[in-house]
């Protein structure tokens, strides 16, 4: 009797052991799927405006860089140029004529295209970088002025 006891035992134990490698319910893949999904509508969108923000960087880098360049020539020569648009993009570098010391890089891997307008004279300029079409900043426009105005 007592060996049938033991048995028994080891057969339930037995049994409950292969049911539990059966695998997971249809309860508990659902669950998991959830909050995989609750987790991926929060980092998503986190992720592309961190994505965006380096991008501006770069604009926000090359005008100040601009800026800074259009003083030093200011120091030089009594204004920032000849009264005109000067550019820095795909096909068209005549900013770097006025200021050679604008290296923002190679001008086909740039997500902005720039451009320089001095006037009155050489008294004034404004620097604007416009993302360029079809890229994640695709409209996006910064500017800066002789005077440190900026909307960024």
């Amino acid at each position: 009797m007592m060996k049938n006891l033991l048995l028994r035992k080891r057969q339930n134990q037995y049994k409950t052991t292969v049911e539990k490698e059966g695998g997971f319910t249809l309860i508990e893949l659902l669950l998991v799927i959830t909050i995989i999904g609750i987790l991926s509508a929060i980092a998503v969108p986190l992720f592309l405006s961190e994505r965006s923000k380096s991008i501006h960087a770069e604009a926000k880098t090359n005008l100040e860089s601009i800026r800074l360049l259009e003083e030093q020539y200011f120091a030089e020569n009594g204004n920032y140029g000849p009264d005109g648009t000067y550019e820095f993009k795909v096909g068209s570098t005549t900013i770097q004529n006025l200021l050679p010391g604008f290296q923002p890089g190679n001008v086909d891997s740039l997500n902005f295209d720039y451009t320089l307008e001095i006037t009155n004279n050489g008294s004034q300029f404004t620097a604007t970088a416009v993302g360029r079409s079809g890229s994640v900043v695709d409209g996006t426009t910064f500017t800066i002025d002789q005077n440190n105005n900026k909307n960024f």
